[in-house]
């Protein structure tokens, strides 16, 4: 049984440093200049240590940080959607010449690896900003972090020493691309496809990936567990919600849920292609791509997730996406339905939302049958307790 190749490569390229050499590597690191990593740049390495980001060699150097946002191509011409990046302040980028080895630690103090710096840069946010994020406007969290950002980009191929925890907190639900792969072809699944959240699954989400199983071989249901805006769910609160719907409403080995580190960038469209793009690593022929994907506010329209896809070229990605229109709850037709196979009046229908989930918890309201499953929402419930 063959799995579908990873992006741009016949093989998975994690940047993981080897058992035997990794003693040797960090005692070679304590002795370098070492610079702190932001929430959004340590996911973003443990992705590269693990294969998430194959064919990446490491932070984007400054051509290839130009041509991605520019065209959503690297300077080699392989698609990549959106910059991966490390960045310092004036101060830190005099101290460093290009061909140092710089050390990559966490806040906490963490040692995650080295970077070869090859590239020294000053992007233009602003710019980065329009053509990522479709906007400038800070109200725009994705925009707001990219404007926090320290005003120099750093460059080069890193090597990973460690997931700074990621595995020991979330256990057996942060299956790396070789290990969904495994798991795969155990299961004997060709046809895959990915379910993306950063919230936890209500009805409608639940009716996607039904909807979905009956043509697949199995769903990957992955779920974001990194950084979020404030008032989003806690990773681990969504964990536990997830797996009670799995256990009490899915067919066993039907899906796999499991975890990925990623700080949400909230950037719709292009972070759909993303979303796509590291699926294809860990070994799913398909997105479910939905309303709002990766959006925040009113920022994008909701099926602009969907629509980009049509404007990449055939070689761009073997992923592909499936679109799903607006679902919602249709009181007449007494269940989960959408406009394609639900005929009567908007009057009927009870629009499902992450957001409204949200806002009804945090308000202790009381959630309906229309929005969750009653175990879900008795889990969910511990989040404002």
């Amino acid at each position: 049984m063959t799995l579908i190749s990873p992006h741009a490569s016949q093989t998975l390229q994690p940047r993981q440093v080897e058992p035997y050499n990794l003693q040797r590597r960090q005692q070679y690191a304590a002795t370098l200049r070492s610079i702190t990593l932001s929430s959004r740049e340590v996911g973003d390495l443990i992705m590269l240590g693990i294969g998430g980001f194959t064919p990446l060699y490491g932070f984007m150097r400054e051509q290839d940080w130009y041509q991605v946002c520019d065209n959503m191509h690297l300077a080699n011409g392989i698609f990549w959607p959106i910059p991966i990046t490390v960045s310092v302040s004036h101060e830190q980028a005099e101290q460093i010449t290009l061909g140092d080895d710089i050390a990559l630690k966490t806040a906490e103090g963490n040692v995650m690896g080295i970077l070869n710096v090859d590239s020294r840069y000053q992007p233009d946010k602003q710019w980065e900003a329009e053509k990522v994020f479709g906007t400038t406007d800070t109200s725009h969290h994705g925009v707001a972090v990219l404007m926090a950002q320290p005003p120099v980009n750093l460059g080069g191929a890193v090597e990973v020493f460690n997931d700074d925890g990621f595995k020991q907190r979330f256990g057996p639900y942060t299956l790396t691309p070789a290990e969904t792969r495994a798991r795969f072809t155990e299961l004997g699944w060709q046809k895959i496809a990915a379910f993306q959240t950063r919230n936890p699954m209500h009805r409608s989400h639940e009716y996607l990936v039904k909807t979905v199983l009956e043509l697949f071989d199995g769903v990957l249901i992955h779920s974001l567990f990194g950084h979020l805006k404030a008032g989003d769910v806690p990773a681990d609160i969504r964990l536990k919600a997830i797996n009670t719907l799995i256990e009490h409403y899915f067919v066993k080995n039907s899906v796999i849920h499991s975890g990925y580190p990623l700080d949400m960038r909230y950037a719709g469209p292009k972070e759909a292609l993303l979303h796509a793009l590291f699926r294809q690593n860990y070994g799913c022929t398909h997105l479910i791509v939905g309303r709002d994907h990766a959006g925040v506010g009113d920022f994008y329209s909701p099926f602009a997730a969907q629509e980009i896809f049509a404007h990449l070229s055939p070689n761009d990605l073997l992923i592909e996406p499936i679109k799903i229109d607006w679902t919602f709850y249709c009181e007449k037709c007494s269940g989960i339905a959408s406009n394609k196979t639900c005929p009567h009046d908007k009057a009927y229908r009870v629009l499902i939302s992450g957001t409204e989930v949200r806002r009804r918890l945090q308000a202790r309201e009381s959630l309906p049958a229309t929005f969750s499953r009653p175990e879900v929402v008795e889990e969910l419930y511990h989040w404002v307790k």
